[in-house]
């Protein structure tokens, strides 16, 4: 069993930055991979960024890349996203997601949240124009 607190969510002005931490507890040994997803209200669930726990390949949405950062400590089992130019449409839940049941391959496989074995409880991110 693997339990996963998000924290680091807030309400910024566009153009602003943040930081979101996830720590991961109990079951830990076998990560395969670590990500976040994003929900806003209304709409579907949707894959922000994912890191290779191992390895560290990272994968991201094209509507974030080049603005966030997914990072990890693997002797913390804690996985970050770094935000920075911030935009309206980024405000949503941000969750944390960990694979450590089927093992993903490529972006395909990344981004589908029904490959995600383990889900926090969700940060809000707001960011006001």
């Amino acid at each position: 069993q693997v339990q996963l607190v998000e924290s680091g969510g807030g309400l910024v002005q566009a153009g602003g930055s943040l930081r979101l931490s996830c720590a991961a507890s109990g079951s830990t040994f076998g990560t395969y991979a670590m990500g976040w997803f994003r929900q806003a209200p209304g709409k579907e669930r949707e894959f922000v960024a994912a890191i290779r726990w191992s390895y560290g390949t990272t994968y991201y949405a094209d509507s974030v890349k080049g603005r966030f950062t997914i990072s990890r400590d693997n002797a913390k089992n804690t996985v970050y996203l770094q935000m920075i130019s911030l935009r309206p449409e980024d405000t949503a839940v941000y969750y944390c997601a960990e694979q450590n049941r089927v093992y993903c391959s490529g972006y395909g496989c990344y981004s589908d949240h029904r490959r995600w074995d383990y889900w926090g409880q969700g940060t809000q991110v707001t960011v006001s124009s």
